[in-house]
């Protein structure tokens, strides 16, 4: 459950702007902070490999090329999904008076 908590978290970011693996797991870390770096990443993996974010390379370091990470619009989708997934559990622990 956290780890799809946490693909829901990662592909929401994607909304707003592209990120490298490393600057979007600096800004999730405080918010997960029991997850190991090497989740994010395979997370980032997972998501590109069905499609959900598309990868290119910058030109702004002055080391290796980074490789940016963007959503795609079947990313677009399956964070809906994935939105209304949650509802539906976030409706089920409140009716069950947890929150």
């Amino acid at each position: 459950m956290n780890r799809g908590i946490l693909e829901l978290c990662i592909l929401y970011q994607f909304l707003s702007m592209d990120y490298y693996g490393y600057d979007l797991m600096e800004k999730m870390r405080p918010l997960f902070p029991d997850v190991k770096d090497s989740t994010f990443y395979v997370i980032l993996r997972r998501l590109n490999a069905k499609g959900c974010t598309e990868i290119y390379y910058g030109n702004e370091s002055n080391g290796p090329q980074r490789k940016y990470y963007r959503i795609t619009e079947e990313g677009r989708e399956y964070l809906e999904s994935l939105i209304q997934s949650w509802r539906e559990i976030k409706n089920i622990v409140e009716s069950l008076g947890i929150i």
